[in-house]
C-alpha cells in the first residue's frame, strides 16, 4: 500500500509541475499618438500583465512632442502576447482590446500606435 501511495504522489507531482509555463521577463515600450483628441489632461494604459490592470490606468508620460505619450512596462509572463487599451482622461478606447505579440528574438518589444485607431 505504501508503494502505491508513493507512485500516486510521484505521478501527481510529475503532472502538476509539467503544466507550469516558464515565465520570461518581457518589456514593452508603448508609444501612443493622441493628436486627434482635444483637451488631453492625462494618458494611461490598461491591460493583462502586471503592473497593468483593467481596473485603473497606468500613467504614461508626455514625450518632447506634445501629443506623444510613452511608457515602458516590464512583466514576467508565460504568454506570447499581451492585450491592452489606452485611456485618455479616464476614457478607455472603444472596441476590442489591442493585442500585440512579443518580439521572439528580443526582450523588448516596441509599439507605436494612434489613440482610437485600430491598426
Amino acid at each position: 500500500m505504501k508503494f502505491l501511495t508513493i507512485i500516486a504522489a510521484a505521478t501527481f507531482l510529475f503532472f502538476a509541475t509539467s503544466c507550469v509555463q516558464k515565465t520570461k521577463k518581457r518589456t514593452v515600450v508603448y508609444t501612443v499618438d493622441v493628436s486627434k483628441v482635444n483637451n488631453v489632461e492625462k494618458v494611461g494604459i490598461r491591460g493583462w500583465d502586471a503592473p497593468l490592470s483593467w481596473n485603473e490606468d497606468f500613467p504614461m508620460k508626455k514625450t518632447t512632442k506634445s501629443h506623444i505619450y510613452q511608457v515602458a512596462i516590464t512583466s514576467n509572463t508565460g504568454r506570447i502576447c499581451t492585450q491592452f487599451k489606452f485611456a485618455v482622461n479616464d476614457i478607455i478606447e472603444e472596441g476590442e482590446n489591442r493585442k500585440i505579440y512579443f518580439d521572439a528574438k528580443k526582450d523588448t518589444t516596441y509599439v507605436s500606435l494612434t489613440f482610437g485607431k485600430k491598426e
